[in-house]
């Protein structure tokens, strides 16, 4: 289970509908697929800019299509811009976890008019990998202490959309929020992943504000 499933996961509630709003969530999503690469060591940060480190494939083809996508680009980008590129993910992500029997697909109307679709778990049971997810998120941001790679990638992504309010919910505020600027400044494996990592996180929160701020002077 790759970052973006797992942040999918967390992001839908258990009627099958988004607990966030779409701007945090695609560009969440779209820093999901940097944060997978960053860590399985494909892409770093030099310069604010996004550098392939190993084309080599993950064997995960949501997470390599975006890879192939950097690697094609012959101009270097902040990563940003690739947070805005991979804003088409929340499609491929929720169709693999359907295929894969996670989720379920629904068809239904609101207010009896508009269609919508709903991705709720089998028997409205939640599924096991988001299970595991919030179980070692809760860990890391209760306990003390570094926090492996992975999960960290995690926490600095439900940080920076703010969906740590609703993944944290039952937990004292304040802590959370210092446990959070810990792991963020913790030991990440390696220095230089640590920084792209803060730097993903930096472009997603700079991402949704900018793009909040366009739906709002447009609406």
């Amino acid at each position: 289970m790759n970052l973006a499933e797992e942040f999918v996961l967390l992001a839908y509630g258990d009627d099958g509908v988004p607990d966030t709003d779409s701007v945090r969530l695609d560009h969440g999503l779209g820093g999901a697929l940097l944060l997978e690469l960053a860590i399985s060591g494909r892409i770093g940060v030099e310069d604010k800019k996004v550098v392939v480190l190993d084309p080599t494939a993950t064997g995960d083809p949501l997470v390599d299509q975006a890879l192939d996508r950097i690697v094609a680009d012959d101009k270097p980008r902040k990563p940003a811009y690739w947070v805005k590129k991979f804003t088409d993910t929340r499609k491929p992500a929720l169709d693999r976890l359907v295929d894969q029997g996670v989720l379920t697909r629904e068809q239904d109307k609101v207010l009896f008019v508009f269609p919508r679709t709903r991705y709720p778990a089998p028997n409205g049971v939640e599924p096991v990998p988001e299970t595991e997810a919030r179980q070692r998120l809760t860990a890391a941001v209760s306990g003390a202490g570094p926090v492996e790679p992975r999960t960290a990638a995690l926490c600095a992504l439900v940080g920076a959309t703010n969906l740590d309010r609703k993944v944290f919910r039952t937990l004292d505020r304040k802590r959370v929020d210092e446990r959070l600027r810990e792991i963020s400044a913790g030991d990440l494996t390696a220095a230089a992943v640590r920084q792209t990592v803060e730097e993903i996180q930096t472009a997603v929160i700079v991402a949704v504000v900018a793009a909040s701020a366009v739906s709002a002077a447009t609406s």
